[in-house]
């Protein structure tokens, strides 16, 4: 989706993207992929699984493939496209690359670490494409043929091309096509439109909404947060489109770690939420961030907080979805990466410097590691 000098169709055939058909054919790994082998290997449904779910209907599409991983056929039925990197927000986990608002953070901190130039070598907004509408066009080909769409960003549901999709799917009455989105869901209108009205026309909508705490932590973490905002708009979406699959998607860092159980109970108690709807996002990188560079003790601590949900889970989570997180969650705190807690604090201390923030006074729960650095 980023890539600014290649066609999707040249990216399709280009020779690394043939490599990956190769392998897959020969049942062989590629070292891409290893983000997803890594998740598996912990017991999490990762994004290559989704895609052999979801897309597994199209399997004779190997039947067409050459030996060197060539295909003529270039219909593409799964969009995964991110537009650009526009964002209002700036997630503690996140960066410029995917988010508008990283840029002035991002800027200070290049010039602390000896790189004066870099606000001015790197623009604020990067949009995917030759111009501004080269990734809209191309995709629009494929109107015709798509099946399920997956909107993430930046943020999407900022961005005028995911409403020009949206709007062109409903004047072909493609109400069927499956939609998905990645969304810290502080934003549900652009203009005058808002999404929910276009959410309760379409047959099938999954909305991950990236929350990974509430109140003070939520608005520490992801910078730019007015957790009431939140909470507003998840009770103006039950209002309007009650019927939509909606799920938090938090990313379990080590920010949230002893928290993420008190705010599933809370939205669960609040009637904004089913136990079920839960779908952990486990932080890989930056590693620094990782729940697995918390000392033993907090282990325990973490270990403790994550086994009594899942006894409290018992009974109401039907997909097992909840359940399967927090237990995959658990086989990461098996692996050793305290050697990464210092950097953890020092990147820290250097972010609340820049944001004016006070790591302790939103998240008070890390003073018990503090001592370790």
């Amino acid at each position: 989706g980023n890539n600014k000098t290649q066609t999707l169709k040249e990216v399709w055939n280009s020779d690394n993207m043939k490599q990956v058909r190769k392998n897959m054919m020969n049942d062989q790994k590629s070292v891409v992929c290893n983000g997803c082998y890594e998740q598996e290997k912990h017991g999490f449904f990762s994004g290559r699984k989704s895609a052999n779910k979801h897309q597994g209907q199209h399997i004779d599409r190997v039947n067409k493939t050459t030996p060197d991983g060539h295909s003529d056929t270039f219909k593409m039925t799964y969009w995964d496209i991110r537009f650009s990197n526009l964002c209002n927000l700036s997630c503690r986990s996140c960066g410029h690359i995917f988010s508008s608002s990283w840029h002035k953070d991002q800027s200070q901190l290049a010039e602390q670490s000896g790189d004066p130039n870099w606000k001015n070598e790197n623009k604020v907004l990067l949009v995917s494409g030759k111009s501004k509408t080269d990734m809209i066009d191309q995709v629009m080909e494929h109107i015709d043929y798509v099946e399920q769409i997956y909107f993430a960003g930046g943020e999407p549901l900022m961005m005028d091309e995911h409403y020009i999709i949206l709007e062109e799917l409903e004047r072909r009455e493609r109400f069927d096509v499956r939609l998905i989105y990645n969304t810290n869901f502080t934003q549900v209108k652009l203009k005058d439109r808002y999404v929910f009205d276009y959410w309760k026309k379409f047959d099938s909508v999954s909305v991950g909404a990236s929350l990974d705490a509430m109140g003070k932590r939520a608005e520490y973490i992801r910078k730019g947060t007015k957790w009431s905002t939140v909470e507003d708009n998840r009770r103006r979406m039950l209002d309007t489109c009650p019927n939509v699959d909606f799920y938090i998607s938090p990313t379990l860092s080590i920010m949230n770690a002893m928290h993420i159980t008190d705010f599933h109970k809370d939205w669960v108690e609040k009637g904004l939420l089913k136990h079920q709807d839960l779908n952990i996002n486990i932080l890989q990188d930056p590693m620094h961030y990782r729940i697995d560079i918390a000392p033993e003790h907090y282990k325990d601590k973490i270990r403790t907080k994550f086994q009594e949900h899942i006894k409290w889970l018992e009974g109401h989570d039907n997909l097992q979805r909840a359940t399967n997180g927090f237990i995959s969650a658990l086989n990461y705190l098996d692996v050793d990466n305290t050697n990464y807690l210092n950097t953890f604090w020092e990147k820290t201390k250097q972010l609340d410097a820049i944001r004016n923030d006070d790591v302790f006074d939103s998240i008070p729960e890390l003073k018990d590691i503090y001592e370790q650095y």
